[in-house]
């Protein structure tokens, strides 16, 4: 199968689904990373530019996705501003039909953040023009994949329907989420918290409902049509 997970910023992705993506690898799954913005906020420091913490945000989403053997979709857009307009729709039937995926994981309307609901409500819509033929882009039309909404960060406002038991792969998760070095700091700039260890907590969080060491939680999309169900997400 082909996998798209589609998310607002680098690092998003490993956050909430790197488990689940290096057991879809494992599987022997094609897997695609999809970012919709370059991160070019992201620093606490004054003397570095927008563009360079976007230089160094793409080069660590990159080393991330070769962690996997994942091909990297880069938008582009400005970390803070996406905006739903033709463009970015655009973009993102773009992503979708060069990805051509069986599956797609998307944010959940529920986040926190307000790029990643936008980001997951776009994903969302997107799925569908992407397979018109008469909605022309740089990217021939494709199937319409089966859609899971990741889960948000620490867990707020979103309750899982299925769980990917991902204890097995956590070295590699942990691997992915640490490519992104630029935003250890950056996370204890804002926020005063440990970048890697909010994900291990809420990775075992998971697993404590799911009754094991480790877990990600996702939701099925119930939206018309549906084209695959839970049996598609990897098993330990």
């Amino acid at each position: 199968m082909r996998i798209l997970a589609i998310a607002a910023h680098p690092d998003d992705v490993e956050w909430q689904c790197g488990g689940t993506l290096a057991l879809c690898r494992e599987r022997g799954d094609d897997i695609i990373i999809a970012v919709a913005t370059n991160g070019n906020v992201g620093t606490g420091d004054p003397s570095i530019t927008r563009e360079m913490i976007a230089a160094t945000r793409h080069e660590e989403a990159k080393a991330s996705a070769a962690i996997l053997g994942a091909h990297l979709i880069w938008m582009d857009f400005d970390d803070e501003f996406l905006t739903d307009n033709r463009e970015t729709r655009e973009r993102f039937i773009d992503a979708i039909r060069e990805a051509r995926p069986d599956v797609m994981f998307i944010h959940s309307v529920l986040d926190h953040h307000p790029d990643h609901r936008l980001a997951g409500s776009i994903a969302r819509d997107a799925r569908i023009p992407a397979s018109v033929p008469l909605v022309v882009t740089n990217f021939p039309p494709t199937a319409m994949p089966t859609v899971f909404e990741m889960d948000t960060e620490l867990g707020n406002h979103f309750e899982p329907e299925f769980y990917v038991d991902v204890t097995r792969v956590m070295e590699t998760k942990t691997a992915m989420l640490s490519s992104h070095k630029s935003q250890a700091a950056w996370m204890m700039h804002v926020f005063g918290t440990e970048f890697t260890e909010n994900m291990l907590i809420q990775g075992r969080f998971r697993g404590a409902q799911a009754c094991t060491q480790y877990a990600e939680g996702f939701k099925l999309l119930h939206d018309w049509p549906y084209t695959g169900d839970a049996r598609l997400l990897p098993s330990k």
